[in-house]
């Protein structure tokens, strides 16, 4: 595979760029009916070992975009598992292969996966107003369907932070938030535009999920998703913090943050202990790349949600993003984002950032190809993609 066409791979990953349909394979002609021809895989050749080396070479405590990396890539067709890096740049000590990490916005795949097995069970119905389960709520909105909440059609705007730079979120990680005043900050900025009119990504329609997770469940937020999914799924190093937990528990790698001197040094900022509970049911997380891997194969595969429902997860709303200039067309679904490749390949998966920690899950809808990352970004929030993050991609998505 040459590097060109690896990096247009990453580039379509990136920005979620159609390229043309994917090819559809057609079963030979019957003489008498027969079940549903099985599609073939999208991928049919083991993980190019080589470019996946390379792309995590280098990572470390002098590597400017990245100090360690962890990557599994899985599939039908074989598998890698490779790290790199330092646990921490003091002591230069090997990055731990198992290590925990806060997963970022990741949460959500988990948190939609409830709130689709709720609807499985006819506790939920994704086409009735949120307003009907969470009365007063969401006060002076026209009725926001459920489903707006998991694909982001609903209209609500974001909540306020603490400050729009680095410093300011800085000055305040440890700082407790209440998901309840989160929703208040928000609602009394009136919605953005009508539901179901376009779709903006942002933490708050998972925030608002929480709450209902709870309302319908009767129990905690993190409590009904460890019952319904952590535990089942035997990932016993998948966690939510406490409320006013800052640390991530057991072994893990450190975070930094690259930070400018006036006097145009660069320093690394330690951001490994931070109160997440900002971001709650759409952020919250921690785990390892083993439990995301086996949580996103146990998800494509029907074992999470029942089929019905899971197809919310692989169906883009037909409108646009908000968030595009040029008007671009939505790519984000219930819970997880579409990518499409050049050749016309489609993926689906999740990132998920936090300050010292970018993460990925996702893969093909056959499994034939599945990818878990956690890179420890020196800039996780920042605009671009981490340049070892885009290397990682490129080389997973190789044909």
């Amino acid at each position: 595979m040459k590097a060109r066409t690896r990096t247009l791979i990453a580039a379509a990953l990136v920005l979620g760029v159609a390229a043309g349909p994917v090819a559809a394979a057609q079963a030979a002609p019957a003489p008498a009916p027969v079940s549903a021809a099985v599609p073939a895989p999208v991928f049919t050749t083991p993980p190019n070992a080589a470019a996946l080396a390379k792309a995590i070479a280098g990572v470390g405590a002098g590597n400017k975009d990245a100090t360690a990396a962890l990557v599994r890539v899985g599939g039908t067709s074989g598998a890698w598992r490779g790290s790199a890096g330092v646990a921490d740049v003091r002591s230069g000590r090997a990055a731990v292969e198992e290590a925990r990490f806060r997963a970022g916005s990741v949460t959500k795949a988990f948190t939609a996966a409830v709130v689709l097995q709720l609807a499985a069970e006819g506790k939920v119905d994704l086409d009735r107003p949120v307003q009907d389960y969470l009365p007063g709520l969401l006060p002076g909105f026209e009725p926001v369907k459920v489903r707006q909440l998991l694909n982001y059609t609903s209209g609500l705007q974001s909540a306020d932070g603490p400050g729009d730079t680095f410093a300011d979120e800085y000055a305040h990680r440890f700082d407790v938030v209440d998901p309840h005043a989160l929703i208040a900050n928000a609602v009394a900025k009136g919605p953005e535009f009508r539901p179901g009119e376009k779709q903006r990504y942002s933490n708050i329609h998972y925030t608002v999920l929480g709450v209902l997770i709870e309302k319908v469940t009767g129990t905690s937020y993190e409590k009904a998703v460890g019952d319904r999914v952590i535990r089942p799924l035997g990932l016993r190093h998948t966690s939510f913090p406490s409320r006013t937990q800052n640390r991530i528990p057991g072994p893990y790698n450190h975070g930094y943050q690259a930070v400018a001197g006036a006097d145009g040094s660069r320093s690394l900022v330690d951001v490994s202990e931070w109160n997440s509970s900002s971001n709650w049911a759409a952020g919250d997380l921690m785990s390892t790349t083993a439990d995301l891997e086996r949580f996103t194969v146990a998800l494509f595969s029907g074992k999470v949600v029942p089929r019905a429902q899971l197809e919310e997860m692989f169906t883009v709303p037909d409108v646009r993003d908000a968030a595009s200039e040029t008007g671009a067309h939505a790519v984000q679904t219930a819970g997880l984002k579409e990518f499409v490749l050049p050749d016309g390949t489609k993926l689906y998966g999740k990132t998920g950032s936090r300050h010292g920690y970018s993460t990925v899950i996702g893969g093909t809808r056959d499994l034939s190809r599945t990818l878990v990352y956690s890179v420890n970004s020196t800039d996780a929030k920042g605009r671009d993609m981490n340049p070892v993050a885009y290397g990682i991609i490129g080389a997973a998505f190789a044909k």
